[in-house]
């Protein structure tokens, strides 16, 4: 797969790699899941991020969380979380678990949006539900989605498939995608690549960078031309 010669027609996104789920005390951590293989993808995606910063590429990032009267979550999420022990607006250590503006609802530190990035807020799992992503998205004339963050068995699951049904190109970033459960990463990973590749391509980070080295490479010569 080749990346289209212009950078300003692919965009990053990186799901959810929040204090809820990144950081100790947070939502997946009350809730018993194994933060360090969730924080396993933050080197690479910060590579990943540095380098679409100097292309100037779109960098979006998602937030999983809802409002503090809970109206815009669903019964079966919050009996879901009631049931793994960490119930969505119950008090914890970083402040209510997945309530927006809650400390715990923030980006980790390391990976932090700066001036100019969007923050996309989701009250469900795939990035386009309920938001304004699509909008985003069809303004830039995004083409295609460089798919990285947590977890790879859910939101960005749920994402890619969101995106690959609007008619996006998607490559997924395997070691900047990350999961509490390996075994579920290892097969989020390999259903993307059945049927020829039915949800896109699964790169690892070198391999990405490369690919985004040579198209800068490629749109400067064009420019130059």
């Amino acid at each position: 797969m080749e990346l289209s010669s212009r950078p300003d027609r692919t965009a990053l996104i990186i799901i959810d790699m929040q204090r809820d789920f990144c950081a100790p005390g947070g939502y997946a951590d009350t809730a018993g899941l194994d933060i360090e293989n969730l924080r396993k993808p933050i080197p690479q995606i910060q590579q990943l991020l540095s380098t679409a910063r100097e292309q100037a590429m779109l960098v979006i990032h998602t937030r999983e969380g809802h409002r503090s009267d809970l109206l815009d979550c669903t019964p079966t999420k919050k009996a879901r979380s009631i049931r793994a022990a960490a119930a969505i607006g119950s008090d914890g250590p970083m402040g209510k678990l997945l309530i927006r503006g809650e400390y715990g609802h923030d980006f980790i530190d390391e990976l932090a949006p700066i001036t100019g990035e969007p923050v996309i807020d989701k009250p469900g799992y795939g990035a386009f539900h309920q938001t304004n992503l699509e909008i985003v998205l069809r303004s830039q004339n995004v083409q295609r989605l460089i798919v990285t963050g947590v977890t790879t068995e859910v939101c960005v699951q749920s994402t890619l498939r969101e995106a690959v049904d609007r008619g996006l190109t998607c490559i997924t970033i395997s070691d900047a995608c990350g999961s509490a459960y390996p075994e579920l990463h290892q097969a989020s990973l390999a259903m993307i690549a059945v049927e020829g590749g039915i949800f896109g391509e699964v790169l690892t980070t070198d391999e990405m960078l490369k690919m985004m080295q040579a198209t800068s490479i490629e749109s400067q010569n064009h420019d130059a031309s």
